[in-house]
C-alpha cells in the first residue's frame, strides 16, 4: 500500500512536470523572424537628395546595407568598389544602401562630389544603434550587413570589407 501510493505520488508528479512543459511552450512567445531586418523595414531616412526613402520599397531584393561616415578613411576606400559591385549585380537583385552616421551637410557634400550610384540614406547617430542591432555592439565603421530577399541575415562584415568574400556570399545566395 504504501508502495503503491508512493508510485502514484511520483506518476503524478512527472505527468504534472509533463503537462507544465508542454503547456509552457506552446504558449511562450515566438521570436519575429529577424527584429533587426523587421526594424530596417520600418525605417523612413531621407537621403542625400533631401527625398524620403522607406527600406521597404526594397522589400524583396538582397541588400548590402553599408554603414559608413565621411570622416572614416576604411568607408570612403570601399565605395567605389561598392558602387562597382552595384552596377554589375544590380539586374541580379542586389540593392546597395548606405547609411551614413554623419551630419547631412557632410553627406550631402560627399555625395554631390563622389557620385555614388546606390542610395546614401542620412541616419545620424541613430544609424549607430541601428547598427547595433545587427549585432555592431562596438559600433565600429564600416558595418556591413547582407539580407537575401526573404528578409534573413546572410552576413555580417566589420572593417572594409573584402570584396572577393562579399562576391562569394552573394554568389551562395
Amino acid at each position: 500500500m504504501k508502495r503503491s501510493l508512493v508510485l502514484l505520488v511520483f506518476f503524478a508528479l512527472l505527468f504534472t512536470g509533463i503537462g507544465a512543459y508542454f503547456g509552457w511552450k506552446q504558449l511562450a512567445p515566438v521570436a519575429p523572424v529577424n527584429i533587426a531586418v523587421a526594424s530596417l523595414m520600418q525605417q523612413t531616412l531621407p537621403d542625400s537628395a533631401g527625398n524620403s526613402r522607406q527600406f521597404g520599397e526594397w522589400k524583396g531584393k538582397i541588400l548590402l546595407v553599408n554603414f559608413w561616415a565621411t570622416w572614416c578613411p576604411p568607408c570612403v576606400a570601399e565605395m567605389p568598389e561598392l558602387v562597382d559591385l552595384q552596377t554589375e549585380m544590380k539586374e541580379k537583385n542586389l540593392q546597395i544602401v548606405g547609411i551614413g552616421i554623419d551630419s547631412p551637410s557632410n553627406i550631402r557634400e560627399f555625395a554631390a562630389k563622389y557620385k555614388i550610384s546606390y542610395p546614401l540614406l542620412m541616419a545620424g547617430m541613430e544609424g549607430t544603434e541601428l547598427s547595433r542591432q545587427f549585432g555592431n555592439q562596438a559600433g565600429g565603421l564600416p558595418f556591413t550587413v547582407l539580407i537575401d530577399a526573404s528578409g534573413q541575415v546572410r552576413q555580417t562584415y566589420l572593417g572594409r570589407l573584402d570584396m572577393s568574400k562579399v562576391r562569394k556570399d552573394l554568389a551562395s545566395l
